[in-house]
């Protein structure tokens, strides 16, 4: 009789088995431009800048590093509303900087309390305080905390004009 289960328990395992399907392993890092899809969101980081101060005139307010400004697009693609949570970016050392969550003198700041309907694409800019260099922006997955798993975006170290400051030529003495 012994013999009978056993066989039958083996046929259940293996047809309960053939049914789990392993899950494909899915990319863990991305460039710029890219759709990261994780979580309930889909992420596309469109552009970096670099600054070293932010806002005009008497409002103008500057970094302890840089100011790395990346805008990007945050879609909802879950069933239900949705946080978009704070943002991190990493250095090649494995240092880690938090989205600053002061955005003052910063265009189109996406702001610190965000919620997505689903479907709803949130667009606008996420600020970091950093030294200069490039980085890769970790992105969960927005699971329970201490459980999260990420997706990285490089962000390439790239200036351009206004990000570099010339210093000015030296005046040395009048001739005559």
């Amino acid at each position: 009789m012994k013999l009978l289960r056993s066989p039958k328990l083996l046929a259940l395992s293996l047809l309960l088995l053939a049914g789990c399907e392993q899950q494909p392993r899915t990319n863990l890092s991305y460039e710029m431009g890219e759709r990261v899809e994780i979580g309930p969101f889909v992420y596309v980081v469109v552009e970096s800048a670099w600054r070293s101060e932010l806002g005009e005139g008497f409002q103008t307010r500057g970094a302890k590093n840089r100011f790395l400004l990346l805008t990007i697009s945050v879609t909802n693609s879950g069933g239900s509303e949705a946080s978009v949570p704070m943002l991190s970016i990493e250095g090649s050392s494995g240092q880690l900087y938090q989205e600053l969550s002061d955005g003052t003198g910063l265009t189109n700041w996406l702001g610190v309390l965000r919620t997505a309907k689903p479907a709803e694409t949130l667009q606008g800019r996420i600020l970091f305080d950093a030294p200069l260099g490039p980085y890769r922006l970790r992105v969960p997955d927005g699971g329970e905390t201490g459980y999260e798993k990420y997706s990285w975006v490089t962000i390439p170290l790239s200036l351009d004009s206004s990000d570099v400051q010339a210093p000015l030529p030296q005046q040395g003495p009048a001739r005559r």
